[in-house]
């Protein structure tokens, strides 16, 4: 199983797709690294700058990530920068499943609680440690630490202890 947590990148804005995620222009490389480079390169969020991605490993953004193309080149740009948990209020359904056979984790949390988590963190340098048997998120900062639960279906727990859907398929079939 994959390692999740870590520094938080925060992107506050809904709707990011997944042309924003990796720009089509891209999808004819040969291997997920030749990606990396190019994550969020068309995103247009003020204040953003693509090199704040170095040293984060996950992501905390609002409502309907990853709407937009099936590809799951969106997902392998992430993996290839170190991102591979995406906490946000909804997703992309294809988007989502995406994360889960690549072996990482898309966790919803409702409005109010991502309205709170950038609130009180957006600004700090802010890590997340995953809990799994206890099925929780602690955001940490200066001191400052907030817990938020989550779900997970048995089938999403099986893809993420197998590392993705490949994985998964190959010990059972």
């Amino acid at each position: 199983m994959k390692e999740f947590g870590g520094k938080v990148l925060f992107l506050d804005r809904s709707d990011i797709n997944t042309d924003e995620i990796i720009p089509a222009k891209y999808l004819n490389e040969n291997s997920r690294e030749a990606l990396g480079p190019f994550l969020l390169e068309d995103l247009k969020l003020p204040g953003f700058d693509p090199k704040d991605i170095t040293g984060k490993s996950a992501l905390l953004t609002r409502a309907n990530f990853g709407c937009g193309s099936s590809r799951e080149h969106a997902p392998w740009a992430l993996e290839m920068n170190g991102l591979n948990i995406v906490v946000a209020e909804s997703f992309a359904r294809i988007f989502r499943q995406n994360m889960y056979n690549c072996g990482m984790l898309a966790i919803e949390l409702p409005a109010p609680r991502i309205n709170e988590l950038f609130r009180d963190f957006a600004q700090l340098n802010t890590d997340l440690y995953v809990d799994f048997k206890k099925l929780l998120l602690v955001f940490s900062a200066n001191g400052k630490e907030k817990k938020a639960p989550f779900l997970l279906s048995d089938f999403e727990s099986k893809l993420i202890e197998a590392g993705g859907w490949v994985n998964y398929a190959e010990s059972r079939y």
